[in-house]
């Protein structure tokens, strides 16, 4: 007697206008974060405002940045820069269902944060790039991990469009901090691992995947 076929993991969400809504609705948070940031936090603590509030590597004040740094940025120009790939990279991990997109983040942000305290430049480090970086390698590796040829093509497809941020996880441009790049891609790539082996424990030899829960 033949097991039941598993089923093709998904490549998007299963309900793709709830995922929007999600995204553009984690997206349009940072944005009010940023334009009180620019007003209300200026003129408070002029002239950085919360700018000075994120990841200060291996000193004590700085681990609270590990929480909130992806919340804050450095300006419109930006948070813009990041907006289109936190939309991209977000909808497309809802994929998985709402559980499985919280713990994959919950992941990057913590590997990405605690790797940038442990060898980041000195100074603030801000910004949602390590939550991008980890999304994109999560998406590059998860069909590799998952053996689903599906998520294999997607991941070519993404690489062939967003190919040049991988040069983010290297030293290049004074400011940018490639250390959170880089562990935000390791935390990705951790993520991915630990979700596949998550299914394959639910499902078991011989029976189909429940899955984690979907947009519903």
């Amino acid at each position: 007697m033949t097991s039941p076929a598993r089923p093709a993991p998904r490549l998007l969400p299963a309900h793709p206008v709830r995922a929007a809504i999600v995204m553009v609705g984690i997206v349009a948070l940072l944005w009010i974060i940023e334009i009180l940031d620019r007003t209300v936090f200026v003129a408070l603590d002029p002239p950085s405002g919360l700018d000075d509030d994120g990841i200060v590597p291996r000193t004590v004040d700085g681990l609270g940045g590990i929480l909130w740094s992806p919340l804050l940025h450095g300006g419109f120009e930006h948070l813009a820069g990041n907006t289109v790939p936190l939309l991209v990279f977000g909808f497309l991990v809802l994929a998985g269902g709402l559980g499985q997109f919280l713990a994959v983040t919950a992941v990057i942000w913590l590997v990405s944060g605690v790797g940038t305290w442990l060898i980041g430049s000195p100074g603030s480090t801000i910004g949602a790039s390590g939550i991008i970086f980890g999304w994109f390698a999560f998406l590059l590796v998860r069909g590799f991990f998952a053996r689903s040829v599906g998520q294999i093509v997607l991941a070519v497809v993404l690489l062939l469009i967003y190919g040049g941020l991988l040069f983010g996880v290297l030293p290049s441009t004074p400011g940018i901090s490639w250390q959170a790049h880089l562990c935000g891609a390791i935390g990705g790539i951790l993520a991915a691992r630990l979700t596949v082996v998550a299914d394959r424990r639910r499902s078991g030899p011989g029976t189909t995947p429940s899955g984690t829960p979907a947009l519903g």
